[in-house]
């Protein structure tokens, strides 16, 4: 017990930006604005999209997986890093570390699969439209969410088990925001390639194999839009595709420069930046990106508020 108790500390000092402490109050003003709209701007998609029968299809359904997944991502790690950055002692305790890592990582992984599966989607719809209602059924759509939610949750567990029972020989001081793989990997004491490759090849599948079928999704939908003769109709059909791409890129671009490279090559602050970003960024943007970009979207949501302040 005095090994574990000295290799695994109670509670880990979160160094944030200590170098540069005049960032701490911009970014607890930053948060303090962007969790509230990503919280409300994510409530409003899965309200419009539950409450409108216009809204029942396929896309929909995915787009409210999606906006409960990001209410839960940030809110594994908003919370706590408000706490740290309004208050001298920033600390959090290792079971709160533990949690944490769960969460955040559980809910990056789904995303990564459910945005491939919305792909899936967009060239069911626009590469086959006869026979979308037949393949992406309610039956269809509850497995593959299914499947999205469970290996998010698998992955979770056993990645983060794995790097929990790492050695930290004492050291209890996380160069981050939050707990994230990666970090705890880089303090561990002791052999730790394994857990490297590890990280590199469970990544390789969430973060490479999903973006690859969605480069091949969105290829066969160029090339089916391209067969459009109405103007209109390829507007239509570029506009259900432009929203998620966006999304994509936002998301998939930092998790590939933190995940897929060695731990060890990770400057010191990236980390944060990238964490800031697919973390807290990316979520609070989705939303937005998708009521701008989605007539359907934005006249439910005027529906819903014109109802709203109607019964007032």
């Amino acid at each position: 017990m005095a090994l574990i108790n000295k290799s695994h500390p109670e509670e880990f000092i979160l160094l944030g930006f200590a170098d540069h402490p005049w960032l701490e109050l911009p970014l607890f003003v930053t948060l303090l604005i962007t969790y509230p709209m990503a919280m409300l701007g994510n409530i409003a998609i899965i309200l419009v999209s539950t409450l409108d029968p216009q809204l029942h299809s396929p896309m929909y359904f995915f787009l409210t997986n999606l906006s409960f997944l990001d209410m839960c991502y940030t809110t594994s790690i908003v919370p706590q890093m408000l706490v740290n950055l309004g208050s001298s002692k920033k600390t959090i305790s290792y079971m709160g570390c533990a949690v944490q890592l769960y969460f955040f990582h559980m809910m990056g992984g789904t995303e990564c699969l459910l945005l491939a599966v919305m792909s899936l989607d967009r060239y069911v719809a626009i590469c086959r439209p006869l026979h979308y209602t037949i393949i992406m059924n309610l039956r269809i759509c509850i497995l593959l969410v299914s499947v999205v939610w469970l290996t998010g949750m698998t992955y979770a567990i056993s990645e983060a088990t794995v790097t929990l029972q790492l050695p930290l020989c004492g050291i209890n001081k996380l160069d981050h925001l939050l707990c994230e793989i990666p970090v705890l990997i880089k303090i561990a004491c002791g052999e730790k390639h394994a857990n490297e490759l590890t990280l590199f090849v469970v990544c390789l599948f969430l973060l490479a194999v999903p973006l690859c079928l969605i480069l091949a999704s969105y290829a066969c939908i160029g090339q089916a839009v391209l067969k459009i003769k109405s103007s209109e109709g390829r507007k239509k059909a570029l506009g259900t595709c432009s929203s998620h791409l966006v999304v994509v890129f936002l998301f998939y671009g930092p998790g590939i420069s933190m995940y897929l490279q060695p731990p060890s090559s990770i400057t010191r602050d990236q980390p944060k930046l990238m964490a800031l970003f697919y973390g807290v960024v990316t979520p609070t943007l989705n939303p937005f990106i998708y009521t701008l970009r989605n007539k359907d979207v934005k006249g439910a949501l005027g529906n819903l508020l014109r109802r709203i302040f109607s019964s007032m």
